[in-house]
Formats: structure tokens, sequence, C-alpha cells
């Protein structure tokens, strides 16, 4: 497959809504209650894409994967329970989903590399992140990609755990 990973455009929302809709589905078979409590939606989907935040990995014009990528732009996690890595600028990404007919490709992990060179791209070497303390595919891939547990932040009266990754200058 040829992935290309870039920014969503307005007329993607519909695609991008499924994709989050059938994990939602999944994390609820799962026994996880992330994303049980109408979140996200497809006003926070428009948001990302408003404000530049929102992208794809694309196969052709396929959508296979979305989610939201930041620069220095998290309030919460000033407010961890614990410590990061690092005080510099980071970039954060939020609502990693992958369609359902693309799953098991190892696509959560190729958009996490590209969020990796998003950040490096522009000179940042720091990744933040957060999941549900019961989403155990997020958590295995933190763990498998280098990511060090930080402590806990909190959204929306919920507890979660927060991962860092440094990147190292080329």
């Amino acid at each position: 497959m040829n992935y290309f990973f870039r920014k969503a455009t307005a007329s993607e929302i519909p695609a991008i809504w499924e994709i989050l809709q059938q994990a939602i589905t999944r994390r609820k078979e799962d026994g996880s209650e992330q994303w049980q409590d109408g979140y996200p939606n497809p006003e926070v989907v428009q948001k990302d894409i408003e404000r530049g935040a929102g992208f794809v990995l694309v196969d052709g014009e396929t959508i296979m994967g979305y989610c939201a990528v930041l620069i220095n732009d998290e309030p919460e996690y000033a407010k961890i329970k614990g410590k990061w890595l690092s005080d510099t600028d980071f970039v954060v990404f939020h609502r990693i989903a992958i369609s359902e007919a693309y799953l098991g490709k190892g696509l959560a992990i190729e958009i996490m590399k590209q969020i990796e060179e998003f950040a490096l791209s522009n000179n940042i070497y720091s990744v933040k992140a957060d999941t549900n303390f019961d989403n155990i595919a997020m958590l295995k891939i933190f763990e498998k990609l280098g990511y060090s547990y930080c402590g806990k932040v909190y959204f929306r009266g919920g507890e979660r755990r927060a991962f860092e990754k440094l990147l190292i200058k080329e």
C-alpha cells in the first residue's frame, strides 16, 4: 500500500465520523469505558479540521485512519499528576481511529510514526499522548513504540494515562 498522511478536509467529515463510530463500538465491545460518553462526535471532528489539526492516513483516495495532531495545545497536560520527560515544545495527538476494513495491518503504528515525522519536520522532539487505563491495544502500542508512562491526566472527569516519547535529532 502507498500510505499518505495529510490534513483532512471538511468534505471528509462523514467518512471520518464513520471510522470513529466503528472505533467507539470496538472500545465498547472490548469492555473499555473510553469514548462511551458522547465524545468524540462530528462537532469535535469539524473543529479539528477547522483548526488544521485533523489528519487522515489514506491509500489513494481511501481514508484508512484518522487522528488529531496539535502543537503545544493540551491545557490538561499542565496539570499532570506525575512528571513529563521534558518541558519543551511538544506534539500531542488525540482520537486515533482505524477503519474497520483496515484493522490488523499496523496502521495505528503507521499513524504514530507519521506523527513523529510531523514533529521532527517542525523541529519538535517530544510527542505526548494519553489513553484510557482500559484501552489495552493503545497501551501496547505505546510500549512497542518506546513511549514512557509519565503519570495521569484528567478529561471530562475521567482519569487517563499520559505518555511521552522523546525523539532523537537526526
